[in-house]
């Protein structure tokens, strides 16, 4: 920062007009023409399942933890809650993930979402879905858990229980009100450079509840820097962003699924390719996983892409240029690949859309 000539004031800042700020340790006050918000977001408080930060805690407790506990709750199974876990059930601790929805990842393409959970459950993870928590309570040092499926209440015990559903904006106490800023459900209300209700004034990251992923609030910046300089930058599809989750194996995503499509009356076809018929896969002993393309049948557009398998977060940027460039599974599947790579599925999925696929 100092490189760059950026100066850094250190201390709880908090709006006190449109263009004022005010530092609460000192009650130093300046003023700037052009203000970003980046507070982000934290854990939702939910009174079911109240945090100790010992027994019951939530993802960055976890990070903070020097000690693999025996066995361990995680209550949501979304992209953080199979993220750890994958890293608790590597450590050997027995894991038990609950869900409120109808299967994990439920945000994922369902196909995908059924691989994980067949891989996660050859790895002993006891998962339990269609299942919300009545209450947690924390008792002489251990979690008591009452779940509830089909209106009938069971009791489950554990040594920790990881809290991994909702969060809510670090919007509370910033001096929103002052400055006018109008927000949704806490989250501050964007434009596409950024902008507030308040001229002047910009909001990125999770503050503004739009995508919760760091390389979205990164290009967020990007958008409202710009804007803010006179530049012209291009809006951010946020349907088009990649998605990514660091289990293992691997999920990789963006665009809509096949559900999505269908639910909103779009006709496509699918190309398939599994690791199981990949020499580089096979090569490394990972073979489980699939690659699921969602194409226009018309003019063979890439309408989303969802993925399961060694590595396939590295293999978004290819398919994400290929959108952007406007590129289709023709394209895709004309490319030459280098063999043996894992990047390779991508041309054999392409080609399966259009049943010209050689290696299955």
């Amino acid at each position: 920062l100092k490189k760059n000539q950026v100066e850094l004031i250190e201390g709880t800042g908090k709006l006190t007009g449109p263009h004022e700020i005010e530092i609460m340790e000192n009650n130093r006050k300046f003023t700037s023409e052009n203000i970003i918000i980046a507070t982000g977001a934290r854990q939702r408080d939910i009174d079911s399942m109240p945090i100790d930060h010992h027994i019951v805690i939530n993802s960055r407790d976890a990070l903070n933890m020097s000690e693999i506990p025996d066995d361990i709750t995680i209550i949501g199974a979304g992209a953080t809650g199979v993220e750890f876990a994958h890293i608790y059930r590597s450590y050997g601790a027995k894991v038990t993930l609950v869900e409120m929805m109808d299967r994990i990842i439920p945000n994922e393409d369902s196909e995908i979402s059924d691989l994980l959970r067949k891989s996660f459950a050859e790895r002993e993870i006891d998962i339990k879905v269609g299942v919300a928590v009545k209450s947690i309570e924390a008792s002489t040092g251990i979690a008591l858990v009452t779940l509830v499926t089909n209106e009938e209440e069971h009791l489950i015990t554990s040594d920790k229980v990881l809290v991994a559903v909702g969060v809510q904006p670090n919007t509370d106490g910033i001096g929103l009100e002052r400055a006018g800023i109008t927000t949704d459900k806490g989250f501050i209300i964007i434009g596409e450079n950024m902008e507030t209700n308040v001229s002047g004034v910009y909001a990125i990251g999770d503050v503004t509840g739009k995508m919760l992923l760091a390389h979205v609030a990164s290009a967020q910046a990007v958008i409202a820097v710009e804007y803010i300089a006179g530049l012209n930058p291009a809006p951010i599809d946020y349907q088009l962003m990649p998605r990514a989750i660091y289990c293992e194996p691997q999920v990789a995503s963006f665009g809509m699924t096949e559900a999505q499509a269908k639910d909103h009356g779009v006709e496509t076809k699918i190309g398939r390719f599994p690791f199981s018929a990949s020499g580089k896969a096979i090569a490394l002993g990972r073979t489980e996983g699939i690659i699921k393309l969602v194409i226009d049948p018309e003019i063979g557009e890439i309408l989303g892409a969802h993925m399961i398998g060694p590595e396939v977060t590295e293999l978004l940027a290819e398919l994400s240029m290929t959108k952007l460039l406007e590129g289709t599974t023709t394209e895709l599947g004309w490319l030459v690949h280098p063999h043996p790579t894992i990047s390779e599925t991508l041309k054999e999925a392409a080609l399966d859309s259009n049943g010209e696929a050689i290696h299955i």
